[in-house]
C-alpha cells in the first residue's frame, strides 16, 4: 500500500512538469548545452501559469557548519526539484545526484529531464 502512495505523490504536477518539457523539446530540437533548454522550460512553465523558481540557493550543512551551498535548476510547485540535463542516459550518477538534492532541499520527489535525444528521457525519484 505505501508503495502505491509513493508513486502517485505529486503525479499530476510532475506529468505538467514533464508536458512543458515534452513541448520545449519538440519546439527547441535536441542538440543544444543543457542552459538553453532550462531557460526554455521557465518560459513555457510560465505560459502554463506554473509556479517555479529558479537557481534558488540552499546551505549545505556538514555537522553544523556550512560547507558549500547546492543551486538546483528549478524548484516546481515549491514542491519538485528539476534537473534539466543533456546526456547519453540518465544513471545510477544522476539518480544519486538528485536524492541528494531533495536531502538537501527537504523536498520528497525529484525529476530527472533529460533533452538529448530526440525524444524526452526523464525520471521521477522519490525520497
Amino acid at each position: 500500500m505505501d508503495t502505491n502512495t509513493h508513486q502517485l505523490i505529486l503525479k499530476k504536477e510532475v506529468f505538467q512538469v514533464v508536458g512543458c518539457a515534452m513541448e520545449v523539446l519538440n519546439t527547441l530540437g535536441h542538440g543544444f548545452l543543457e542552459k538553453p533548454y532550462e531557460n526554455a522550460l521557465v518560459v513555457e512553465l510560465g505560459l502554463k501559469g506554473i509556479p517555479f523558481k529558479q537557481q534558488p540557493r540552499y546551505d549545505i550543512i556538514y555537522k553544523r557548519v556550512l560547507v558549500g551551498e547546492y543551486i538546483p535548476d528549478l524548484i516546481v510547485f515549491d514542491q519538485i526539484v528539476v534537473d534539466t540535463k543533456t546526456i547519453d542516459r540518465i544513471t545510477d550518477s544522476e539518480r544519486g545526484q538528485i536524492l541528494n538534492y531533495l536531502k538537501t532541499t527537504h523536498l520528497r520527489v525529484g525529476l530527472i529531464l533529460n533533452f538529448k535525444r530526440p525524444t524526452l528521457e526523464w525520471e521521477r525519484l522519490v525520497l
